[in-house]
């Protein structure tokens, strides 16, 4: 009781709720960057709701900080400082390989299928489910989020006020019941 407590006076919760979002919004537009420059597709909604976030990538980025985030801050001597980014690279790389392959079982039960189905055209997949390569791109991605990413956006929800931190949430929360909802209805 009294961590929870704790967690709350400090905003946590909030906190953790507007990263998660931020997290979804960053990673939407990641995937249209892949598909707009990359590999020149075109652009398509590949998120599972109608506004600009992909949630899967906010999972993964909350599992990291779960998984990596006390590993961040511990003090160490040369040989924690050098081992640092390569366990943080591969434990990124499992992580959100494992977030990817359930995403793609959870999306296929609700909605018969799975948006990023194209992995059947890689020479290292699972069932077009997982594939070698994204895998590494995700490892990078956990360096970046761990390293750039996470200490930007500890820095920028530490600026407002707790009243205002508060508005925010709720308005964040409001908007996102409200896709879901319109979501539901309207496409499934």
């Amino acid at each position: 009781m009294k961590k929870i407590k704790e967690l709350l006076e400090k905003q946590t919760v909030q906190k953790l709720f507007l990263c998660f979002w931020m997290y979804a919004i960053l990673g939407w537009c990641y995937e249209v960057f892949l598909e707009v420059v990359v590999y020149k597709w075109g652009f398509t909604n590949l998120g599972i709701m109608f506004g600009p976030y992909c949630p899967i990538y906010a999972v993964g980025a909350l599992l990291f900080l779960l998984f990596f985030g006390r590993f961040m801050k511990k003090e160490g001597g040369i040989a924690l400082q050098v081992s640092r980014p390569f366990i943080v690279f591969f434990g990124s790389m499992a992580v959100a390989t494992a977030v990817e392959l359930t995403g793609t079982y959870i999306l296929e039960f609700f909605t018969g299928s799975w948006p990023w189905n194209t992995y059947a055209d890689y020479d290292i997949n699972f069932q077009a489910r997982i594939a070698l390569s994204p895998s590494l791109r995700f490892g990078m991605g956990g360096l970046l989020f761990l390293y750039f990413v996470q200490p930007f956006y500890d820095r920028l929800l530490s600026k407002p006020k707790p009243k205002t931190l508060n508005i925010i949430t709720a308005a964040v929360l409001v908007t996102v019941v409200t896709d879901f909802i319109l979501t539901l209805i309207l496409r499934y």
